[in-house]
Protein backbone atom coordinates (compact mmCIF):
# COMPACT_ATOMS: atom_id res chain seq x y z
CA UNK A 1 0.00 0.00 0.00
CA UNK A 2 1.42 3.35 -0.99
CA UNK A 3 0.63 6.33 1.20
CA UNK A 4 -1.16 9.31 -0.20
CA UNK A 5 0.96 12.43 0.22
CA UNK A 6 0.01 14.30 3.37
CA UNK A 7 -0.75 11.31 5.62
CA UNK A 8 2.60 11.68 7.33
CA UNK A 9 2.86 15.02 9.14
CA UNK A 10 5.16 17.49 7.40
CA UNK A 11 7.43 17.71 10.47
CA UNK A 12 7.92 13.93 10.44
CA UNK A 13 8.62 13.92 6.71
CA UNK A 14 11.14 16.76 7.20
CA UNK A 15 12.86 14.88 10.06
CA UNK A 16 13.38 11.90 7.76
CA UNK A 17 14.98 13.98 5.00
CA UNK A 18 14.55 11.10 2.58
CA UNK A 19 17.09 10.93 -0.23
CA UNK A 20 15.90 11.39 -3.80
CA UNK A 21 14.11 8.28 -5.02
CA UNK A 22 13.25 6.94 -1.56
CA UNK A 23 9.62 7.21 -0.59
CA UNK A 24 7.41 6.29 2.35
CA UNK A 25 5.24 3.20 1.86
CA UNK A 26 3.41 3.09 5.20
CA UNK A 27 3.47 4.90 8.50
CA UNK A 28 1.84 4.87 11.89
CA UNK A 29 1.61 7.27 14.77
CA UNK A 30 3.04 5.66 17.91
CA UNK A 31 1.87 5.60 21.48
CA UNK A 32 2.82 7.66 23.46
CA UNK A 33 4.21 9.79 20.60
CA UNK A 34 6.28 9.82 17.46
CA UNK A 35 5.94 7.93 14.20
CA UNK A 36 7.21 4.74 12.58
CA UNK A 37 7.76 4.97 8.84
CA UNK A 38 8.47 2.18 6.37
CA UNK A 39 10.17 3.47 3.24
CA UNK A 40 11.38 1.73 0.13
CA UNK A 41 14.86 1.42 1.71
CA UNK A 42 14.43 1.35 5.49
CA UNK A 43 12.40 1.44 8.64
CA UNK A 44 12.67 4.63 10.67
CA UNK A 45 11.29 5.89 13.94
CA UNK A 46 10.80 9.60 14.52
CA UNK A 47 10.30 10.45 18.18
CA UNK A 48 7.90 13.04 19.58
CA UNK A 49 10.49 15.84 19.33
CA UNK A 50 11.49 15.06 15.75
CA UNK A 51 14.71 13.13 16.39
CA UNK A 52 15.29 9.90 14.46
CA UNK A 53 16.64 7.36 17.01
CA UNK A 54 16.09 4.38 14.70
CA UNK A 55 16.84 4.32 11.00
CA UNK A 56 17.95 1.00 9.57
CA UNK A 57 17.83 -0.70 6.17
CA UNK A 58 15.53 -3.68 5.65
CA UNK A 59 18.47 -6.07 5.51
CA UNK A 60 19.18 -5.22 9.18
CA UNK A 61 15.84 -6.73 10.22
CA UNK A 62 16.14 -10.35 11.32
CA UNK A 63 12.39 -10.66 11.78
CA UNK A 64 9.37 -8.63 12.75
CA UNK A 65 6.22 -9.76 14.53
CA UNK A 66 2.92 -7.99 14.94
CA UNK A 67 0.85 -8.59 18.07
CA UNK A 68 -2.67 -7.64 17.05
CA UNK A 69 -4.02 -7.80 20.59
CA UNK A 70 -1.43 -5.32 21.88
CA UNK A 71 -1.30 -3.41 18.58
CA UNK A 72 2.48 -3.60 18.75
CA UNK A 73 5.10 -4.39 16.15
CA UNK A 74 8.37 -5.84 17.45
CA UNK A 75 11.44 -5.68 15.23
CA UNK A 76 14.43 -7.95 15.90
CA UNK A 77 17.80 -6.89 14.48
CA UNK A 78 20.40 -9.10 12.81
CA UNK A 79 23.22 -7.64 14.92
CA UNK A 80 21.60 -8.57 18.23
CA UNK A 81 20.76 -4.97 19.15
CA UNK A 82 17.80 -4.72 21.53
CA UNK A 83 14.46 -5.32 19.85
CA UNK A 84 12.49 -2.25 18.83
CA UNK A 85 8.89 -2.34 20.06
CA UNK A 86 6.49 -0.02 18.27
CA UNK A 87 3.10 0.54 19.92
CA UNK A 88 0.84 1.63 17.06
CA UNK A 89 -1.63 4.38 17.96
CA UNK A 90 -4.24 3.36 15.37
CA UNK A 91 -3.27 -0.05 14.05
CA UNK A 92 -6.63 -0.59 12.36
CA UNK A 93 -5.88 2.24 9.96
CA UNK A 94 -2.24 1.46 9.31
CA UNK A 95 -0.65 -0.81 6.74
CA UNK A 96 2.67 -0.62 8.61
CA UNK A 97 2.75 -4.25 9.89
CA UNK A 98 1.92 -5.58 6.42
CA UNK A 99 4.46 -3.37 4.66
CA UNK A 100 7.20 -4.23 7.17
CA UNK A 101 6.57 -7.91 6.53
CA UNK A 102 6.63 -7.39 2.76
CA UNK A 103 9.86 -5.36 2.81
CA UNK A 104 11.68 -7.85 5.04
CA UNK A 105 10.56 -10.71 2.80
CA UNK A 106 11.65 -8.72 -0.26
CA UNK A 107 15.13 -8.34 1.22
CA UNK A 108 15.59 -12.10 1.76
CA UNK A 109 16.57 -13.84 -1.46
CA UNK A 110 17.62 -17.21 0.03
CA UNK A 111 17.93 -18.42 3.60
CA UNK A 112 19.04 -21.57 5.37
CA UNK A 113 18.74 -22.55 9.03
CA UNK A 114 21.94 -24.05 10.41
CA UNK A 115 21.62 -26.67 13.15
CA UNK A 116 24.42 -26.24 15.66
CA UNK A 117 25.76 -28.34 18.54
CA UNK A 118 23.73 -28.18 21.72
CA UNK A 119 20.41 -27.67 19.96
CA UNK A 120 21.27 -24.09 19.00
CA UNK A 121 20.87 -22.59 15.55
CA UNK A 122 21.95 -19.80 13.27
CA UNK A 123 20.63 -18.60 9.96
CA UNK A 124 22.49 -17.63 6.82
CA UNK A 125 20.87 -15.64 4.08
CA UNK A 126 21.46 -13.87 0.84
CA UNK A 127 19.84 -10.46 1.26
CA UNK A 128 18.99 -7.68 -1.14
CA UNK A 129 19.98 -4.09 -0.36
CA UNK A 130 17.70 -1.23 -1.40
CA UNK A 131 19.81 -0.69 -4.54
CA UNK A 132 19.38 -4.35 -5.54
CA UNK A 133 22.88 -5.45 -4.55
CA UNK A 134 23.02 -8.99 -3.15
CA UNK A 135 25.14 -9.92 -0.13
CA UNK A 136 25.29 -12.74 2.39
CA UNK A 137 24.64 -12.52 6.07
CA UNK A 138 25.02 -14.85 9.04
CA UNK A 139 22.57 -14.32 11.90
CA UNK A 140 23.35 -15.85 15.26
CA UNK A 141 20.60 -17.44 17.29
CA UNK A 142 20.35 -16.57 20.97
CA UNK A 143 23.52 -17.54 22.80
CA UNK A 144 25.44 -18.39 19.62
CA UNK A 145 28.99 -17.15 19.00
CA UNK A 146 29.49 -17.28 15.23
CA UNK A 147 33.28 -17.36 15.71
CA UNK A 148 33.28 -20.37 18.07
CA UNK A 149 35.37 -23.27 16.69
CA UNK A 150 32.41 -25.67 16.71
CA UNK A 151 30.12 -23.11 15.01
CA UNK A 152 32.16 -21.19 12.44
CA UNK A 153 32.80 -24.09 10.00
CA UNK A 154 29.11 -25.05 9.94
CA UNK A 155 27.97 -21.47 9.36
CA UNK A 156 30.68 -20.85 6.76
CA UNK A 157 29.66 -23.97 4.80
CA UNK A 158 26.00 -22.93 4.84
CA UNK A 159 26.91 -19.41 3.76
CA UNK A 160 28.93 -20.85 0.86
CA UNK A 161 25.88 -22.91 -0.18
CA UNK A 162 23.46 -19.96 -0.25
CA UNK A 163 26.01 -17.72 -2.00
CA UNK A 164 26.57 -20.37 -4.67
CA UNK A 165 22.82 -20.90 -5.12
CA UNK A 166 22.39 -17.14 -5.65
CA UNK A 167 25.30 -16.96 -8.09
CA UNK A 168 27.48 -14.91 -5.74
CA UNK A 169 31.23 -15.48 -5.64
CA UNK A 170 32.51 -17.63 -2.78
Amino acid sequence: MVLRRGRIPDAVRASLALPRGERPLAASALTPGGWAVATTAEIAVVDAVGAVPTRRPWADVARAAYDQQRQALTVEWVDGAPDTRLALADADRSALPLVVRERVQWSVVLAEEVALPGGRSARVAVRRAADGTLFSQAIAGRGVDLDAPDVAPLVDAAEDRVRAAAGLPL
